[in-house]
């Protein structure tokens, strides 16, 4: 079997499908078990799926941390067990309550959750309680209580609004930092307005300088027609340096290099050798610059 290409793959996740679903029938397409992804998405979730094949999963922990935007369907009037559509619904809220859920009331609650906030995550996270996943805690029958953290929600912005005599839905676009929950917005929201609420629909858009809209559709897809090259990945993550055959070896063979022509950098610098390769992503201290992260030269065969 020809050896897969390294790089990134952009990936529209459709509904009803987990994280795990993609890699698998990406590796099968692929070639090799070398995949992994970028941050999970649930399976009533579509969207955005960045995912890493070879040595490129070892952009990933960077590709993790990266800002990311969201669409979604926040429904008011009933709570749920996991703060979306999938969990135990509560009973509705009353008429009456759910008559003084207007706009401006749910712009205000919006409001009080743009910023930098508190959030809870929800219970059935994949954060780590005593070394096991919250969501296996809570399937397993146990009480899980998770401590608020800090995350950054830079917009929070109403697109639509829907009245029903049992549900006020509201369409709204998220832009958050890493970490943030989206379902967690909305269970506050629905909380803060006293009728409770939950996610219906969520789609990631965006995660760092990827769009969903150059993402490829799982079914018909040809690995080696949509990876993103190592370097060209790179290149929109980080600023890059491009090095001659001299300090690229050097580079690669874990020696420290002269620091003359990177650019100025608070985080890693993607150095680039000749023929588009990532040697690997850099640092600078003072004179001399030295490799954070090696790359090493993946055999690039079509598949």
């Amino acid at each position: 079997m020809a050896t897969s290409p390294s790089g990134l793959l952009l990936i529209d996740k459709p509904a009803a499908h987990t994280s795990h679903d993609v890699v698998a029938r990406t590796r099968r397409l692929a070639g090799t078990r070398k995949v992994g992804h970028a941050g999970t998405l649930d399976p009533m979730a579509t969207g955005l799926l960045i995912l890493g094949l070879e040595s490129s999963t070892r952009l990933l922990t960077y590709v993790v941390g990266c800002d990311k935007e969201y669409t979604a369907t926040i429904r008011l009037g009933q709570s749920s067990s996991t703060d979306d559509a999938e969990g135990e619904l509560s009973a509705v809220a009353s008429e009456d309550d759910l008559r003084g859920v207007d706009q401006r009331s749910i712009e205000q609650r919006m409001l009080e959750l743009t910023g930098e906030i508190e959030q809870v995550p929800s219970t059935v996270s994949a954060i780590k309680v005593d070394g096991k996943r919250a969501y296996a805690r809570v399937r397993a029958g146990e009480h899980v209580e998770l401590a608020a953290r800090q995350v950054t929600v830079s917009e929070f912005e109403l697109d639509a609004l829907r009245r029903t005599n049992e549900h006020v839905d509201v369409d709204v676009r998220v832009a958050c930092s890493s970490g943030t929950y989206v379902r967690a917005l909305a269970r506050d929201i629905g909380a803060a307005l006293g009728v409770g609420g939950h996610l219906t629909r969520l789609r990631r858009t965006r995660i760092g300088p990827f769009s969903v809209r150059d993402a490829a559709a799982l079914d018909g897809l040809v690995v080696a027609d949509r990876i993103i090259a190592p370097a060209d990945a790179a290149r929109s993550l980080f600023p890059t340096v491009n090095l001659d055959d001299a300090r690229a070896r050097a580079l690669g063979h874990g020696q420290r290099i002269d620091s003359e022509g990177f650019p100025a950098a608070d985080g890693p610098i993607a150095a680039i050798a000749q023929h588009n390769r990532l040697i690997g992503l850099v640092e600078v201290r003072g004179s001399t610059a030295r490799s954070l992260v090696n790359f090493p030269d993946d055999e690039r065969n079509p598949l």
